[in-house]
């Protein structure tokens, strides 16, 4: 299956009154993805097509908020 992108003209129509932007939600998509899949750069700069150094601070602040949740008590 291939993808494109989605035109910004047509997400700016659809997020018309938001208060998310579309790179908040590029941020959370990939922020989220290293939560699930693990704090991996590399997997992170595969899928979402990012550099190296791109990718390397996504997981660190993946990794970061896993550490941070680890040190939470059981509610």
């Amino acid at each position: 299956m291939k993808t494109k992108a989605v035109p910004a003209d047509h997400l700016a129509c659809a997020m018309r009154g938001q208060d998310v932007t579309p790179e908040r939600l590029r941020v959370d998509r990939q922020l989220e993805e290293a939560m699930v899949k693990g704090p991996d750069p590399l997997h992170l700069a595969e899928v979402f097509g990012r550099d190296e150094k791109t990718a390397m601070r996504c997981a660190d602040s993946a990794r970061a908020l896993l550490e941070q949740a680890a040190e939470q008590p059981p509610r």
